[in-house]
């Protein structure tokens, strides 16, 4: 099965009488354009997007194949996150946290009761632990890419 571009939402879908499938697009595999995959439920699937995916991504709910008796959605799994907290007169900080986490090009998201998210990794962690005032958590959650605040995700060189 090949799929080649994103027909919508799977909420904004009627998907009685059908079998929904999900394929697993990992947070940094989002802005690929070529995939191999097995959906859920062991379908074999290629995954042959355009350069609009590149900007767009693939995402939780992306419906990339329908026909009469079957949808392939994609799924963001749960991965390593980094929760961070100002405690209470140090708001400020959120400044110094945004900056040094865009400074390393990591994706950054609106998490709950004031809280930002970024990917886990133990520099990352370190780092944030040591500004005063915050809070840095590893946690395991699932990203939701509509409270992205960075303006794209995929990793760039120099």
């Amino acid at each position: 099965m090949l799929c080649e571009q994103v027909l919508g939402k799977l909420e904004d879908l009627d998907v009685s009488g059908k079998t929904v499938e999900y394929v697993d697009i990992e947070w940094h595999e989002a802005f690929k354009k070529i995939h191999k995959k097995i959906t859920d439920q062991g379908r074999e699937v290629g995954i042959r997007m355009d350069d609009s995916i590149l900007s767009r991504g693939l995402f939780q709910g992306d419906v990339i194949y329908q026909d009469e008796t079957v949808i392939v959605a994609v799924n963001t799994p749960p991965c390593e996150i980094i929760e961070i907290a100002l405690a209470p007169g140090h708001e400020k900080m959120a400044a110094k946290v945004c900056y040094e986490i865009g400074n390393r090009h990591a994706p950054l998201f609106w998490g709950e009761k004031d809280t930002f998210i970024t990917i886990y990794n133990e520099p990352m962690l370190v780092m944030l632990s040591k500004i005063h005032g915050v809070t840095a958590e590893k946690k395991i959650a699932k990203l939701d890419f509509d409270r992205r605040i960075s303006a794209s995700l995929h990793n760039h060189h120099h």
